[in-house]
């Protein structure tokens, strides 16, 4: 039979604070954007978004590290598609962590002509439009690390994650303080 040691005190907290920090992160990722970054998209029957640039803008506040990695770009029908993997390095572990998205884009073809008549595509539609489908496939990748990136900005029925989480911190911080008065006993 083998017997397992018990962890060090040290190693309670360690564990403890990791997850409470761990938790705070994650209550920052779900806090609701702030209201006047979300735009309406009329091309998209004014569905909400936040521009890239506020993507990227909390990519660098939140991981301070961040690079996009295409994995795939391909034409279907009259759009350039691309899946991307965002890399991000979490503050608190400073592993790297991924999430991969995928966005597309139109190409444009000359008033009147076939959407799949590649033979009026406009002179600079491919330059425009494949970096626009970059564009979407970061927010994509993005939205799934949390709220504040965009997650759930146009669902009817969302659940309410950081509420839970600040509940869990809150427990977390209580441990990890009884943890620590019952180790100068």
């Amino acid at each position: 039979m083998t017997k397992k040691n018990l962890p060090a005190l040290q190693d309670l907290y360690a564990d403890l604070e990791l997850a409470a920090k761990n938790t705070e992160l994650n209550i920052l990722l779900n806090q609701k954007p702030k209201a006047d970054w979300i735009k309406k998209n009329p091309f998209a029957n004014n569905s909400n978004y936040i521009p890239i640039e506020k993507i990227e803008y909390l990519l660098t506040s939140i991981y301070l590290k961040w690079k996009v990695e295409v994995k795939h770009w391909a034409i279907a029908a009259n759009s350039i598609v691309v899946t991307v993997r965002l890399h991000v390095k979490c503050p608190i572990t400073g592993e790297w962590d991924w999430q991969d998205g995928i966005g597309a884009a139109p190409i444009q073809t000359a008033k009147g002509a076939a959407a799949t008549d590649f033979s009026q595509v406009n002179t600079l539609s491919v330059q425009m439009v494949a970096p626009a489908a970059e564009s979407y496939a970061v927010k994509d990748a993005a939205e799934k690390l949390g709220q504040i990136f965009g997650k759930d900005i146009n669902r009817k029925d969302v659940i309410e994650v950081a509420p839970a989480m600040e509940n869990k911190a809150a427990g977390l911080k209580l441990k990890l303080e009884q943890l620590k008065d019952n180790s100068h006993v």
